[in-house]
């Protein structure tokens, strides 16, 4: 079975959806400005929101200097932005649609009794619902694919016949993969702009879209701005936190989206030029960026 998804919207309304594990650091303004500039070149509306459904990991306060951050280039959300730690009734009731139809299953596996499957999951378990126990969503042979305006046609066939991703975990918290896939859906979200280190989750979403009968939005994935090493720019590999208002670190992130302005005077006007510069194609097939010899402070 093969879906195609439908990217036919026809009011465009995009968002960026950072995870408060600490502050914005560069590839994230990256990402935030190529969404941004996506949506209001075609006149579209750009939320926020904030992705803190993890509760072991996100931090109130790293929200707070994120949107600090984003007002400071002034990246404002059109709408009030959305907190996923208050909607955790929405994913549950989400999640309780998947067990009426019985493709999720209860799960008490471990790390370690998974390892001799490579830490992929068999799609059967032995588990005792009286202990905590996580709530896997089943394997499926759908194959499913789509047009990437900037990686190019892809197709997944196998992501979701490996893996029984968890929609909600042992501690209570539910799973980026559903929660993410519940708030576009309520927030009516028609185009996604993000980083190509996402492109491996996009087959598990797309499956959830296609069980709950909702359409997919549009997506596309922006090249990952990478170290000397070819990692991410990330958190998780200690990114510094960006200085707020700082036009040459705009105009250093616009590079990156092969947008290179003539000297602009102010953030308002760097903005607007770059609305209409930007140009998608110019990423086509693009994955990776290394940072260049100037931009190494940012890491």
């Amino acid at each position: 079975m093969s879906n195609h998804v439908n990217s036919t919207v026809p009011i465009y309304r995009g968002r960026f959806a950072p995870s408060p594990t600490g502050p914005l650091h560069f590839g994230s303004l990256v990402s935030a400005l190529a969404s941004y500039l996506d949506a209001k070149q075609q006149q579209g509306s750009w939320v926020i929101r904030i992705e803190d459904v993890d509760g072991t990991r996100c931090n109130a306060r790293f929200a707070e200097q994120i949107i600090d951050t984003l007002s400071s280039y002034e990246l404002h959300s059109d709408e009030t932005i959305r907190v996923q730690s208050l909607h955790h009734h929405l994913y549950e009731q989400q999640l309780s649609v998947l067990k009426k139809q019985r493709i999720v299953f209860p799960c008490n596996c471990t790390r370690q009794s998974l390892a001799k499957y490579n830490g992929s999951h068999p799609n059967k378990c032995q588990s005792n619902i009286d202990k905590p126990h996580s709530w896997r969503l089943q394997t499926s042979p759908v194959i499913y694919e789509y047009k990437d305006s900037i990686q190019g046609h892809l197709v997944f066939s196998d992501d979701l016949k490996s893996n029984c991703p968890v929609l909600k975990r042992k501690d209570g918290f539910f799973s980026y993969q559903l929660a993410v896939v519940v708030d576009d859906h309520l927030q009516n979200i028609s185009h996604l702009v993000r980083g190509a280190d996402l492109i491996e989750t996009t087959a598990q979403q797309l499956h959830l879209y296609h069980l709950f009968g909702w359409t997919a939005p549009s997506v596309c994935h922006i090249p990952l701005i990478t170290n000397n090493h070819g990692d991410k720019i990330s958190k998780q590999n200690h990114a510094k936190p960006i200085k707020n208002k700082h036009l040459p670190t705009l105009l250093r992130a616009l590079h990156y989206l092969k947008i290179d302005l003539n000297s602009p005077t102010s953030i308002t006007e760097a903005l607007a030029l770059a609305i209409e510069a930007w140009d998608p194609n110019k990423l086509q097939g693009i994955k990776n960026l290394p940072l260049e010899e100037q931009d190494l402070h940012f890491i």
